[in-house]
């Protein structure tokens, strides 16, 4: 996927175009940027603002459009009326979906919009899919003060009314300890709400903003995108960091188990042939935390990596305790291999035993046929038995570990490696062979 971020310069990558990259790579899309201005910030104060011509933002337009596939456009800080006459300009036309995250003021206080822009910024609103203003910037952009929830749908229906097909007000705190996203929607509205975390931080917008467009590039309804969003920018958030003297900065990549795996799946459906790969009953890629207990302790897919055609998909989100057989092959070869925490599944096929073989990678197997009664009668446990058989004589730990099957089980070959990249670079390296 394809994203197209049109903001600011924020040199200390809590907001603006840096952190959109961020959490574009986050969310293993590609990010092309535009930047509209350079600010001089970090988590403690706002410095200066220095605004780009508007040649130069549209010249920055023309050499994406005219190279690139975009998926889906996001707009940050557009600061000045001149610019947003030559973004509307340049994106008028455009049959993309555009998510507007109309930010007025930063966390640190400098002001990235003028005042006198912001009649402009109507001209980008009514070229909008999703306009995903805060509290104050909806109060700002609609005229009405907000105290209430009806206070709500009466600014999000203003701003419907000037174009935009999609509003969600973000941030409103109606409720005690709870935190909402007000959106309306087809003439319809509601709210999404969640736990607020008591975290002054920097970027939670920018996220939101990001995550909504890869839901929106992804044809999901703007219920699940806003849902999808609000755990993104929810998890950023929650594992921001304090990076200098101010206010904490949000990190996209949040989980960075679930991030690393996220990235290794891509590469793997990526890999040229990869389709052939995939069993009957399907692939599960897992990535053990470290010190893991139990199978919730590793993030796998929910439903698994599926082959539909000749590619591969994800068909699930990456959850913790989505996998038992390969998570519990992960951990029964901790038990003697600690720095094992990553394996995938793959069909059973001589040739690739050969292949690894051919490389010198360290095989090992079991025999299914001989797995004891008490074993096989009890749940999940299969899996554990075979690894631990498999590895009771080796002194280091194998790359593979595969069986031949059994009456009514399909023969399998799992591969092993510190971490998911190893694991891929593993297979890159056969199917190249």
């Amino acid at each position: 996927m394809n994203i197209l971020s049109i903001g600011g310069s924020d040199p200390s990558s809590g907001a603006g175009i840096q952190s959109d990259i961020r959490a574009a790579s986050a969310l293993g899309a590609n990010c092309f940027t535009v930047v509209t201005a350079i600010t001089a910030q970090n988590s403690s104060t706002f410095s200066l603002v220095e605004p780009i011509s508007t040649k130069s933002i549209g010249a920055q337009i023309d050499s994406i459009f005219s190279d690139f596939h975009v998926d889906v456009v996001t707009i940050g800080m557009v600061y000045n009326s001149q610019a947003i006459q030559k973004i509307h300009s340049k994106l008028k036309d455009k049959k993309i979906p555009i998510i507007l995250d109309p930010v007025i003021k930063s966390t640190t206080g400098g002001l990235l919009l003028k005042k006198s822009a912001l009649g402009s910024l109507k001209k980008l609103i009514s070229i909008s899919y999703a306009i995903t203003p805060n509290v104050a910037e909806a109060e700002v952009l609609s005229g009405v003060k907000i105290h209430k929830n009806t206070d709500l749908a009466k600014a999000a229906k203003s701003l419907g009314a000037l174009g935009a097909k999609n509003v969600i007000i973000t941030g409103h705190r109606f409720i005690k300890n709870t935190i909402s996203d007000f959106v309306y929607s087809g003439g319809k509205h509601y709210s999404i709400s969640g736990k607020k975390i008591p975290i002054t931080n920097h970027g939670g917008g920018c996220n939101f903003a990001i995550a909504l467009a890869y839901g929106v590039a992804k044809k999901q309804t703007m219920r699940d995108s806003v849902v999808f969003a609000k755990q993104f920018a929810y998890d950023a958030i929650r594992f921001s960091a304090k990076l200098g003297h101010g206010i904490r900065t949000t990190n996209p990549i949040g989980d960075k188990t679930k991030s690393d795996l996220g990235i290794a799946i891509k590469e793997f459906g990526n890999l040229d042939g990869v389709f052939l790969l995939i069993p009957e009953c399907q692939t599960n890629f897992v990535f053990a935390k470290e010190s893991a207990k139990s199978t919730n302790d590793v993030v796998g897919v929910l439903g698994r990596i599926v082959r539909a055609g000749d590619q591969v998909r994800m068909a699930g989100d990456l959850e913790y305790g989505a996998s038992r057989h390969v998570a519990s092959a992960v951990l029964a070869i901790q038990k003697k291999f600690p720095h094992v925490r990553s394996a995938l599944n793959l069909r059973y096929d001589e040739n690739l035993i050969q292949k690894f073989a051919k490389m010198k990678y360290k095989i090992s197997r079991y025999d299914r046929k001989t797995e004891p009664r008490n074993t096989k009668l009890k749940e999940n446990s299969s899996i554990s038995w075979g690894i631990k058989d498999a590895i009771k004589n080796a002194s280091s730990s194998p790359d593979i570990i595969y069986h031949r099957g059994d009456f009514g089980k399909e023969p399998m070959i799992i591969v092993f490696g510190r971490n998911p990249k190893q694991v891929v670079s593993k297979i890159a390296k056969i199917l190249g062979a």
